[in-house]
């Protein structure tokens, strides 16, 4: 497994990260120790899981006894965890109590990586990194990053911590893959300015780029689009599940055939070549499903397959 520095920390990671959404929902204790357990023995040592994934957390903190100092463990707070109005964002009050609430369920005494899930428009920003501070300087998490920040929200935020003498975000999350390259535009170069590491989740667009969905069977359950997956199965629908990404996908899967290339491996080999990249966050259902992602460690895509799956999926960039 290749390793690589988070940000500019001296903390060393796996190239690729396993994502536990679907741990303790999905999958139960057993079938989601299988996953870990592969994971593990290919070298996966970088585990992101939230307190907004329903038994993720609990069913991660279980498998992990007795293992803890084999992983780097990162958690996301901030999403809706109950139904009062304090139950989410990144107040104080909130992070405070979620992380501590988060620590609980992993049984673990501290995180390695500590995220607010979503940029909270509603919270001082300095409240927010305040209270991060607060996390790290606990020892509740050696190190923060951002999820789901819009590249001026980061930069904002960077420039606060700075004046504040607050913990400094060595990484940010975001969604990137062939139908959503949103990132290149001006989020991956700000974190190449600022030395921050990237961490990309649905290298795979919730399975769509795997091209085994039939638009005319409709979703299906035990996927990420069927009515088994909550109401995340309502938010995958919402950003992939349309005419014009089908077509898309058909296209990818014939370039990746003509390449010799299995989909799911050009995919995930994809969007390791996306500078300030630290890790590709992938996840499985069955231990078998990691086969085709870890292949992309050792791929290196031709230039001129770059070029061609740029130019194929250049609508899903926003506009220059």
């Amino acid at each position: 497994m290749q390793l690589t520095s988070l940000g500019t920390t001296g903390l060393h990671v796996s190239r690729l990260a396993l994502g536990t959404q679907n741990f303790g929902w999905q999958l139960d204790l057993t079938a989601a120790g299988q996953v870990l357990d592969a994971a593990a023995d290919a070298g996966i040592t970088f585990l992101d899981t939230a307190d907004a994934y329903p038994g993720s957390e609990d069913t991660l903190g279980q498998l992990l006894q007795g293992r803890r100092d084999d992983f780097i463990l990162a958690t996301k707070g901030g999403g809706p965890v109950g139904r009062r109005a304090w139950d989410s964002g990144t107040s104080r009050k909130h992070l405070l109590d979620a992380v501590d609430a988060s620590l609980r369920r992993l049984r673990v005494d501290y995180v390695d990586v500590y995220f607010p899930h979503v940029y909270d428009a509603r919270t001082p920003i300095e409240e927010t990194l305040g209270a991060l501070d607060t996390i790290v300087t606990s020892g509740r998490a050696r190190y923060i990053g951002a999820s789901n920040y819009l590249a001026y929200q980061l930069a904002r935020a960077l420039g606060r911590s700075e004046v504040l003498g607050a913990a400094r975000f060595v990484c940010t999350q975001t969604r990137y893959n062939l139908l959503s390259r949103e990132a290149e535009r001006e989020l991956a170069p700000l974190c190449e300015d600022e030395s921050l590491g990237i961490l990309a989740y649905n290298p795979l667009a919730g399975g769509l780029l795997t091209g085994k969905h039939d638009p005319a069977e409709g979703p299906q359950d035990g996927t990420r689009f069927g009515a088994t997956a909550g109401p995340f199965g309502a938010v995958y629908r919402d950003r992939y599940w349309h005419a014009e990404q089908f077509d898309t996908v058909a296209e990818l899967v014939r370039i990746a055939t003509q390449a010799g290339l299995d989909p799911v491996t050009m995919a995930v080999a994809f969007t390791l070549e996306l500078p300030a990249l630290t890790s590709t966050i992938v996840g499985a259902s069955r231990p078998d499903q990691l086969a085709a992602v870890l292949a992309a460690l050792d791929l290196r895509l031709d230039p001129d397959l770059i070029t061609t799956l740029r130019a194929t999926t250049h609508r899903w960039r926003t506009t220059d």
